[in-house]
């Protein structure tokens, strides 16, 4: 399951919320080569690498996708998500639109969600809010805003996270009615 949408959002929180109502889901934890947030752990939020680090590892093909995102990079690691859905488990990545396109092109079986503030307004001031970025630096998560909003129609579903309990109920029914699409269905005959 990818999740995407505008910095400031809520995509953190929602992952957090889903995964304590369900057990069945696994977060894949990003790298990135952007410097670490005071409550943030290394492993647990995001693997923190230096940009020589990144490098290789793109030279090594060790990313699902990767992508410069408000001057940083950010990449899924590759070996994580095809073990966890190996075991049966729902594996989501909450990732840009950059990303997500390119996860795209490179798998077939995974779900697009695009989640959405509630306005602009709303999604500036949450910005505002988490008090991590100066004014230029929150103008350019603006701008990239506006911009990804442009690719919602490449997602299967949007929502808006207006408030945490509908928007995780919201994704939850997408998750049940995703388990019951027939190519999903363990032992349904598919024919071609």
């Amino acid at each position: 399951m990818v999740l995407s949408g505008p910095s400031g959002v809520g995509k953190g929180t929602v992952c957090e919320e889903l995964m304590k109502d369900r057990d069945d889901i696994r977060y894949s934890i990003s790298a990135t080569t952007r410097k670490k947030r005071p409550n943030e752990k290394d492993g647990e939020n995001y693997y923190f690498l230096s940009l020589d680090d990144f490098n290789q590892r793109i030279e090594d093909g060790d990313f699902l996708e990767f992508a410069k995102v408000h001057g940083n990079y950010y990449g899924t690691p590759k070996k994580y998500v095809k073990e966890q859905i190996k075991n049966g488990e729902i594996v989501i990545l909450e990732i840009d639109v950059q990303g997500a396109l390119q996860v795209k092109e490179n798998f077939d079986n995974a779900v697009y969600i695009f989640l959405l503030p509630p306005d602009l307004m709303e999604l500036r001031r949450r910005i505002v809010g988490r008090s991590t970025e100066d004014e230029k630096q929150i103008n350019l998560r603006m701008e990239n805003a506006k911009k990804e909003l442009s690719f919602i129609d490449k997602y299967d579903y949007a929502v808006v996270n207006d408030e945490i309990s509908h928007t995780v109920d919201k994704i939850d029914a997408i998750i049940q009615a995703e388990k019951l699409r027939v190519r999903n269905v363990k032992g349904v005959q598919h024919h071609d």
